[in-house]
């Protein structure tokens, strides 16, 4: 006859698969900023879906707002995701802040955004301190001024850092490197008149 500590003794012991997976870290850390509930009205009755406001960016200086809705949070915010991930912005700047400072206006909303001395931290609140800290930068003072809707300030930050975008830089290298073109080219032509001077 078995004893019961002989049949506890030979069931073997259970694997545990949790420990040879290994966490998958996903491309954009995601924070949604507003959550709201929105009715419909219809001929049955009243439809109550919710409406996310989802903030994604990496920290390298890609950085993107979502907005949808869904009958429930977590399509709204799956939703809000994709989203976000179509109007990504690269940010192309070196340092720990922003070059210069930024009024931008967007409706009735106006963000100011100034740049900081290193160790001053990310001084700013609501919307625009989320933004700015899932986009990598470190140091800056950022100010809301009038409208107090977090999806309207969202979008007035994200122009506001559109300044600083990799396509905006390039138009601007571009334009430098015209000049220089041109520069050279009067260069070259100074030089043949000289020449033709002296024969």
């Amino acid at each position: 006859m078995l004893t019961k500590e002989d049949s506890r003794q030979k069931t073997p012991p259970k694997k545990s698969f949790a420990k040879g997976r290994k966490k998958v870290k996903p491309e954009f850390e995601q924070k949604v900023i507003d959550i709201a509930r929105v009715t419909r009205v219809v001929k049955g009755g009243k439809r109550f879906s919710f409406r996310t406001v989802v903030v994604i960016g990496n920290r390298k200086g890609k950085v993107g707002v979502g907005v949808s809705s869904g009958p429930d949070m977590r399509s709204a915010t799956d939703k809000s995701y994709a989203d976000a991930k179509k109007n990504l912005i690269t940010i192309g700047f070196t340092g720990n802040t922003i070059p210069y400072r930024v009024d931008q206006k967007l409706g009735s909303s106006k963000i100011i955004l100034k740049p900081a001395a290193k160790g001053n931290g990310v001084v700013a609140g609501g919307a625009v301190r989320i933004i700015i800290s899932l986009a990598g930068i470190s140091d800056i003072s950022g100010k809301m001024i009038g409208s107090k809707s977090r999806l309207n300030n969202a979008r007035a930050t994200i122009e506001a850092l559109k300044q600083f975008s990799i396509k905006k830089n390039r138009e601007i290298i571009f334009k430098n490197a015209e000049k220089v073109k041109i520069e050279k080219k009067q260069e070259v032509k100074k030089i043949v008149e000289k020449a033709e001077v002296k024969k």
